[in-house]
């Protein structure tokens, strides 16, 4: 094998998209006054990583608690980002019912790649939401 190999295979993989695509990097969730946000949501997906956490953004604040999310942010997030040191717990139905999933931080793009029971996923299925920071 010649020298060159291992430096074309290392440039080979750090041209590859990661798995984290478009959606920020959980440390990068600051508002423009420094504090932090808890999650980012957001209503669009793609097949391509590099398309993911697009579209609307919904953005929670440690402590934010919503049994019912708003008609509109219902039933259509597909990605999530989950700031630093903090966790994000999501239901299927509206006042925290049906089936629950915790998210710790990072970078979630591609919500149908998490299941949900035997035969769903948590694309377009999150109704109720509760987001913390330490």
């Amino acid at each position: 094998m010649s020298p060159l190999c291992p430096l074309l295979l290392t440039l080979a993989l750090l041209a590859v998209p990661g798995v984290r695509g478009a959606c920020p990097a959980a440390a990068d969730l600051t508002n423009a006054d420094g504090t932090r946000t808890c999650a980012k949501l957001y209503d669009k997906s793609d097949p391509y990583y590099e398309n993911c956490c697009a579209g609307a953004v919904l953005s929670l604040e440690s402590g934010a608690d919503l049994p019912y999310l708003p008609s509109d942010w219902t039933k259509v997030i597909s990605s999530i980002v989950v700031g630093q040191r903090c966790e994000l717990t999501v239901w299927s139905g509206r006042g925290k019912e049906g089936k629950s999933r915790k998210f710790s931080a990072g970078s979630y793009p591609r919500l149908e790649e998490y299941r949900r029971g035997l035969f769903g996923d948590w694309s377009n299925a999150i109704s109720s939401v509760y987001c913390s920071c330490k």
